[in-house]
């Protein structure tokens, strides 16, 4: 039969499995909502550059 400690180990075994999945499933979220925000960036940042270069393409004699 099981000792109390030995019952203990494995809670405490138990709980640390868990703490390690529950960080590494906030870094994965933290990764992707930083690869989410830099396509965002990047998309503004593309469609200005299309409007400021459309605006000085217009204003380019014909």
């Amino acid at each position: 039969m099981p000792t109390i400690e030995h019952l203990h180990s494995l809670k405490s075994e138990i709980l640390d499995i868990f703490m390690t999945l529950e960080v590494s499933e906030h870094e994965q979220r933290k990764r992707k909502a930083a690869v989410r925000y830099l396509k965002a960036r990047r998309g503004i940042e593309q469609r200005r550059e299309k409007r400021q270069l459309a605006e000085e393409i217009a204003e380019l004699p014909e």
